[in-house]
């Protein structure tokens, strides 16, 4: 096997870990997964396809990463999510990046296309993005922020892409997205609070029509039936969400100062 450590963290995702392990286990004899409290059992799932099983608590994305890089035991690192699935082209093609040796770059972007609920394969027009997740420890190491999640690499650090797209089964439906993305919002906004950062009153104005079109148009969900209409729905709202987030606590802050003042001049 490629001296290759697999790393992912998850939390409730007995339904889906299991084929992204299984797409995988001929790559590395090294599968970590960080599970940060699943109650689904999603940890047995893990062990039973040779995975070790690391139980913590949720510090955020970037922390977690970094642990769990921490955890492994090869010099490469290839970062899944659960969620996330290496087709058998894919996974050829790393097979064949080792088997010639030391590959010539310290690390690779991979496609990630998403796929909707009903679909068996990423639509010819689907979303992609193509983040670095295989690299080099000595290379690149997630960065410390609990939103952004992102491998930072060393100066001169040499990037390649490989060819195959990792398919992302992100949806499991509208309603667990909108969770998800609730809570995503609140840690945006944590975010920028821990930063100073401060956001234009007319971002809560433009944040949903703008971000309404960058993901009907721009990531082109319009080419994707009824469900890219709804998905493109839930990212504007959730952009919005974070922005409105921000604001009520700006606006919670300034309330309490006011009435802090008062009540010392009472």
């Amino acid at each position: 096997m490629p001296p290759l450590s697999i790393f992912i963290i998850a939390r409730d995702e007995a339904d889906r870990i299991g084929r992204t392990i299984a797409a995988v286990r001929g790559l590395s004899d090294d599968i970590v997964v960080i599970d940060s409290g699943s109650t689904d059992g999603t940890q047995d799932v893990a062990m039973n396809l040779g995975a070790r099983v690391i139980e913590r608590g949720w510090p955020g994305y970037g922390p977690q990463k970094r642990f769990a890089e921490e955890q492994c035991r090869h010099l490469w690192l290839l970062n899944l999510d659960a969620d996330e699935v290496t087709p058998p082209d894919l996974v050829a093609e790393i097979a064949a990046l080792f088997a010639r040796g030391e590959p010539a770059c310290d690390a690779y972007r991979l496609r990630i296309a998403e796929i909707f609920p009903g679909e068996g394969a990423p639509h010819r027009f689907a979303y992609a993005l193509s983040p670095v997740r295989l690299y080099r420890a000595d290379k690149g190491r997630y960065s410390p922020s609990p939103v952004h999640d992102r491998v930072d690499l060393a100066p001169g650090a040499r990037v390649g892409k490989l060819k195959g797209t990792i398919h992302h089964y992100s949806v499991r439906s509208l309603g667990e997205q909108m969770q998800k993305l609730n809570a995503y919002s609140d840690a945006q906004a944590d975010d920028l609070d821990a930063r100073g950062e401060t956001l234009s009153v007319l971002r809560l104005v433009a944040e949903f029509p703008a971000n309404f079109i960058k993901a009907y148009i721009g990531r082109r969900h319009a080419l994707r039936g009824v469900y890219g209409f709804m998905t493109a729905m839930n990212y504007a709202f959730y952009r919005y969400l974070r922005v409105a987030k921000h604001w009520e606590r700006r606006l919670q802050r300034r309330s309490a100062r006011g009435n802090g003042n008062g009540g010392a001049g009472g």
